[in-house]
């Protein structure tokens, strides 16, 4: 089953010049660019490091959960 996820990225005009972005669905997603397409470029790089730090923290928490001795199943998913 092929899924697709959609979020909504926000760009908005700075005072200062150029453009700061932020996906509304995701806290900590955001950044900046000089013009538009930097920003949006610039977004989609905010996402995959934000997600990544998340992952990374999340193994983390699961190694230390792992002395409980909790039984889970763990699995990838892809959004496309």
């Amino acid at each position: 089953m092929k899924t697709n996820m959609k979020l909504t990225a926000v760009f908005e005009p700075d005072e200062e010049g150029g453009y700061i972005a932020y996906i509304e669905e995701i806290p900590g997603v955001n950044t900046q660019g000089e013009t538009l397409e930097e920003a949006k470029t610039n977004i989609l790089d905010a996402l995959n490091l934000v997600m990544e730090t998340r992952r990374a923290m999340a193994e983390r928490d699961i190694k230390k959960s792992r002395t409980q001795k909790r039984k889970y199943i763990r699995e990838d998913i892809v959004f496309a």
